[in-house]
């Protein structure tokens, strides 16, 4: 074999192992930031196999149309043990230096990237080998010195160190909360108890947050098992909760749950303690692959796709790579790390479970882990621990728009408040309901069956207090001796806390700690880099989207889609990345007319050269107060001639309904958690400064109300600088084919 290697640089990108939502959205991502940087790109087919078999294939634009929106691989995955022999890998580096690739985007899990850092150790001596086979040259040897790998972790279990999130996880985690809801319905109107086996080997990710998400009775993971005797405490805990009025009961288990002896804890025996200890027969359900299958979820889509643009920037670097690195979502930030560095930490993790050393397993998982371990501790528990009560009582309040998740962080807000021995009360309608009095005092099981509900159980407006609001307000305070408020809610509510904060000379009864906590579909508010409801917002718009394109697979249309945000143009640009959308338009870009021009020359250019069918175009509801949806669709449809024609489509208020997403009820109960601890701590220290917090780099942030302006302008009701804005010009890159 001989040949020089081209000065027009290639990549390859396979699927391998099990597969996972998200994969079809990161290969896209890769064969079109590779096209659209110059690159020609090959996908290997059927994973390693492919490699060995030479199932490769150079990929166009068009190849990689239509399959964001699918679940599994579209290139396809297998396994493959030839691979694992160096005869195998030799015939692999001959089938890659034949096709001129030398870089590799890998997606898989850490077994399938492990290999691939194999392969790129060996590739000198493979290579110095087929020349010794009169296979290649030592010429072609030379013009490939090295084999550069970039992979991206598809992993359902989420159990690569490293990174906050794989690619699948999320998507899992939806087909897991949607089960048991369904479940749950069953098990509520038989009073009924149901044991469902979840994915996870050595990793206990999906376990836990589904038991959050649902509002499971008990746990099972693999990195804490319980403690012996754990058969009879599981059995009093679930018939003290029936008698206390829970009428189902879930029991969740993850595949890997071992006892402190490494002995399986499965879901038959689960159901022999629970039938034999509760007198009462449960059922068993194990969900399988079907947690693999389905569409991607909006956060699988959009991550996975930053992704895999991020694997062809990093593989494109002109200096030699010293080690394999994977991409990682950190933070809500895409980066590298070590792939080797990532995958023996997540070793360690196991080798810590197999040796029983659970205290360190749970500490290297992080400390995000640990907190949402003891949020589901106190959340399974039938009732308040037994100790000395006092006679503290704490407030809740949702306002503003209502958003998906509310909910979740009221029903966590009161039980931990409960058990930490304060009294909970609840103020229904917001500030009306302060104002007239509308107050309650909430007892540990009012809020048994809230999880998972859209809406707000409260109720909630967006009155702002003025006049004469302040002296009402001020009385039910002391009436009900209030010594603190958790406000859940939106801009509104942030306003309402700064109000009643200003008012402080004056009402002395003020004078107590306000916590918000970020509440609003917009992702609008400083301090929070996601905020409670908009991942759900998202997921609702994503899914409509995805139908408004298949009404148009036969004709030759553009859509212009309005979603919600106000000024925020979060949803718009996180639900076209996910969608595959050719053009963007939010208030933080604008508008103008020229834009739209450049805009129609690129879209007319596709329909009329790349026989493209349907193009998608989403417009934030305030990117322009001239240039409106109507405006626009209007414009674009005269402009387009015979070409195509234009239909728009405003989703409304079906973007802040529904029930909220996994990740939507976790963020409320975390949110909510860190709410409470803050007033707790307040209330001890005697600190009365109002505050309001958030979730930023994986921690928890608190701003005093008194800086809201500071950090947000006031005007357009966002801040001055948000993180996601650095994706904008992906969106149009890998959408629109580079001329």
């Amino acid at each position: 074999m001989k040949g020089k290697k081209e000065t027009i640089r290639s990549i390859a990108v396979m699927t391998s192992g099990g597969d996972a939502q998200g994969m079809n959205a990161a290969v896209r991502a890769v064969v079109r930031t590779g096209i659209a940087t110059g690159c020609r790109v090959y996908a290997i087919r059927e994973g390693y196999q492919g490699m060995v078999d030479n199932n490769i294939c150079e990929m166009d634009w068009e190849d990689v149309s239509g399959i964001l929106q699918l679940g599994g691989t579209s290139i396809g995955t297998a396994r493959c043990h030839d691979f694992r022999e160096r005869d195998g890998r030799m015939k692999a580096a001959a089938n890659l230096i034949a096709a001129g690739i030398d870089r590799l985007v890998i997606i898989g899990g850490d077994g399938s990237l492990t290999g691939a850092n194999q392969f790129r150790q060996e590739w000198p001596e493979l290579l110095a080998e087929l020349v010794r086979r009169k296979i290649i040259d030592v010429e072609t040897m030379n013009d490939f010195p090295e084999l550069k790998i970039v992979g991206l972790v598809g992993s359902i279990d989420n159990d690569m160190a490293n990174t906050d999130m794989t690619i699948g996880a999320d998507s899992a985690l939806h087909r897991i909360t949607e089960a048991i809801d369904a479940l749950s319905s069953t098990a509520h109107s038989h009073q009924r108890i149901f044991v469902v086996e979840v994915m996870g080997r050595n990793c206990g990710y999906l376990a836990l947050m589904s038991g959050i998400s649902t509002g499971a009775s008990y746990v099972f993971v693999p990195e804490f098992p319980p403690e012996d005797g754990w058969e009879k405490r599981m059995c009093e805990l679930l018939s003290t909760a029936r008698k206390a009025g829970r009428r189902d009961s879930i029991v969740i288990v993850a595949e890997g749950a071992r006892d402190r002896h490494h002995n399986p804890i499965t879901s038959n025996y689960i159901k022999e303690v629970l039938d034999k200890g509760m007198g009462m027969e449960s059922r068993i359900t194990i969900l399988g692959h079907v947690q693999r299958g389905g569409a991607p979820s909006a956060f699988d889509r959009y991550m996975s796709t930053a992704c895999g643009a991020e694997a062809v920037s990093e593989l494109l670097e002109e200096k030699a790579q010293d080690e394999s690195k994977i991409v990682v979502l950190q933070n809500n930030r895409i980066k590298t790390a070590s792939l080797m560095d990532s995958v023996q930490k997540t070793r360690a993790i196991s080798d810590c479970i197999k040796n029983g050393e659970y205290k360190q397993a749970m500490e290297l998982r992080g400390s995000n882990w640990n907190v949402m371990s003891k949020i589901l501790e106190t959340m399974c528990l039938a009732m308040p621990p037994e100790h000395k009560k006092h006679s503290k009582r704490i407030a809740i309040m949702t306002c503003g728009w209502p958003a998906p998740g509310m909910n979740d962080a009221l029903r966590t807000a009161v039980r931990i408040g409960l058990a930490n021995g304060y009294k909970m009360l609840g103020i229904n309608n917001g500030v009306e309901g302060l104002v007239n009095d509308e107050v309650k005092e909430f007892d540990w099981m009012d809020v048994e069956d809230l999880n998972g509900r859209g809406g707000s159980q409260l109720g909630t407006n967006r009155k702002i207090p003025a006049g004469s609001d302040f002296l009402y307000i001020a009385d039910a305070i002391i009436r009900h001796k209030i010594k603190g408020v958790l406000l859940i809610g939106g801009w509104t509510g942030y306003q309402i806390a700064q109000q009643i904060n200003r008012m402080r000379p004056k009402y002395s009864a003020f004078d107590m700690p306000i916590v918000c906590i970020p509440a609003s579909i917009n992702n609008n508010l400083p301090g929070s880099e996601l905020s409670i409801g908009s991942d759900t917002a998202l997921n609702t718009i994503v899914e409509a989207i995805d139908k408004i394109k298949q009404s148009a697979d036969t004709a030759h249309r553009a859509f212009i889609v309005e979603v919600m945000g106000r000024y925020c143009g979060y949803l718009a640009l996180m639900s076209g990345l996910a969608t595959g959308a050719e053009f963007i338009y939010m208030h933080e870009k604008g508008v103008t007319l020229e834009m739209m021009r450049k805009h129609l020359k690129k879209l007319s250019d596709s329909f009329n050269q790349d026989d493209r069918s349907v193009a998608l175009m989403v417009r934030n509801e305030k990117a322009n107060s001239a240039y409106t949806t109507d405006f626009m669709c209007r414009l674009f449809d005269e402009a387009s001639g015979d070409l195509f024609d234009v239909r728009r489509s405003i989703l409304g208020p079906i973007q802040q309904g529904g029930k909220p997403s996994p990740f939507d009820r976790i963020q409320a109960a975390r949110l909510a958690y860190e709410g409470m601890n803050q007033i707790f701590t307040r209330l001890k220290t005697r600190k009365t400064e109002s505050v309001f917090i958030g979730q930023r780099g994986g921690k928890t942030s608190v701003h005093p109300v008194a800086k809201l302006h500071q950090m947000a302008s006031p005007a357009v009701q966002r801040p001055h600088k948000q993180w996601w804005e650095d994706l904008v010009d992906m969106t149009t890159m890998l959408a629109i084919r580079p001329q």
